[in-house]
């Protein structure tokens, strides 16, 4: 009966969210609510079940979110996502167009949300598509399958931030090992994949009114300065992370290390370098800063509800000791603990079409066997997260995204992105799998 109703109220969030369109966020509320109460948490107890499960896992990850959205949109507008592409692109000539637009979208992808890193580069895609008469979707697809790993597998983005918060994974160790999946992934699934044949022939006439004008080259900030800001974070989570490796805890500095690596004020230090190297020292006035940051924020506060109502929803099955006694049934399956997590947010996925809202409710079903220590909770993270990327289709935004600017049809969106983010979710896995058997 208790597997019954955790399956129904699946159901439920699923149902919701596809037929009903209602907000995952009060989607999350209402499967949170009905859960708890089948589930047998006493009526005066589901409330508080569900602040403390919001209130636990926003404390851990909004700082991180927050100023990550903060340092994007003053990466974008500083125009320095601009310079890095402009130099890759000319760096690379012609014949390695689609490596240099994988590259590009790599490292802007990892500051920027996918949304954001869409919009900014799809004027790049067109533009080189049109200069050297490249089919759009042999620099398309390069570009979305950057911007689709960095999403899915790396820290500062929401789903893995939140999945390392919920499993007390490291987050400097994640994103080491993100980034040793991610660059074959971007590889394989990026500039390889763009050269099936039937991608070639793909006739597409993007939308005039997507491609937006680029700022004026003697505008952009310097490439030094654009690439250090774009990448500090990942610089100062990957050094810090193995300085502390390479510490005692009894010594001098070790307290040091670890207040510094934290994510909150590596995040913290990063932005603030951003406003001086790419605002302040360029004659931007803080108020105009403030006010970029303010409108970030606001761009990302649905995601933040999402991932608030996961947190009620994980709280519930936790409370209700039903987490418990999935995790003691779900270790007797015959079946490896991450591809177990990789299946459970592949379904999910491919049922609500949000990345995130997978990636969370799977953690939340997965978390018993990750407190057991029978897994590596950073390889987890991005078991999870790779399977939460698995076959966009209809009912996730980011299909239209693709579809509507670059003027696809529905069956030709099918067979760019929706098989994209099927070879990179596969991939993920058999990545996972490999450095499983490393470690």
């Amino acid at each position: 009966m208790t597997f019954l109703i955790v399956g129904l109220s699946i159901l439920l969030l699923v149902g919701l969210i596809v037929w009903l369109r209602v907000e995952p966020f009060i989607a999350f509320l209402l499967t949170s609510i009905a859960a708890g109460l089948c589930l047998g948490i006493p009526l005066d107890a589901v409330s508080g079940s569900i602040q403390n499960g919001i209130g636990s896992l926003m404390g851990a990850l909004v700082i991180v979110i927050v100023l990550g959205a903060m340092l994007g949109k003053v990466v974008a507008d500083s125009g320095a996502a601009q310079r890095i592409a402009l130099f890759l692109t000319q760096r690379f000539g012609q014949q390695r167009l689609p490596w240099s637009v994988a590259m590009t979208a790599f490292i802007v992808g990892i500051p920027l949300f996918f949304n954001v890193g869409f919009v900014l580069l799809v004027p790049l895609v067109f533009s080189v598509s049109y200069q050297y008469n490249i089919p759009a979707m042999v620099v398309g697809i390069p570009m979305l399958a950057a911007l689709s790993v960095t999403h899915g597998l790396l820290p500062p983005h929401p789903a893995p931030v939140a999945l390392v918060a919920q499993f007390d994974a490291h987050m400097g160790t994640t994103l080491i090992y993100g980034l040793i999946l991610a660059v074959p992934m971007v590889i394989l699934a990026g500039p390889i994949l763009g050269k099936l044949p039937y991608l070639k022939a793909m006739q597409v006439r993007p939308l005039a009114v997507f491609s937006a004008k680029p700022k004026p080259e003697e505008e952009l900030p310097g490439l030094g300065n654009s690439l250090f800001t774009a990448l500090l974070p990942v610089f100062l989570l990957i050094v810090l992370s193995l300085a502390s490796l390479k510490m005692s805890p009894d010594s001098a500095g070790f307290g040091w290390i670890q207040f510094f690596s934290d994510p909150n004020v590596v995040m913290l230090i990063s932005l603030i370098w951003a406003t001086f190297s790419l605002g302040i020292s360029r004659g931007q006035r803080v108020a105009e800063l403030m006010e970029g940051y303010g409108s970030a924020v606001k761009d990302i506060s649905l995601i933040l509800l999402i991932i608030a109502g996961a947190g009620a929803y994980k709280e519930v099955l936790m409370d209700s000791g039903v987490s418990t006694e999935i995790g003691a049934s779900l270790e007797q399956l015959p079946i490896n603990s991450l591809i177990l997590g990789w299946l459970i947010a592949a379904v999910i996925r491919i049922s609500v079409g949000s990345a995130t809202v997978a990636a969370l409710t799977a953690a939340g079903i997965i978390s018993p066997l990750v407190a057991a220590g029978s897994v590596d909770p950073n390889l987890m993270v991005l078991a999870i997260g790779s399977g939460s990327l698995i076959f966009s289709h209809v009912n996730d935004g980011g299909f239209w995204l693709v579809k509507e600017y670059f003027n696809l049809s529905i069956k030709q969106t099918f067979l760019s992105w929706t098989l994209l983010e099927t070879v990179v979710a596969i991939l993920g896995l058999l990545g996972v799998l490999i450095l499983d058997l490393i470690i």
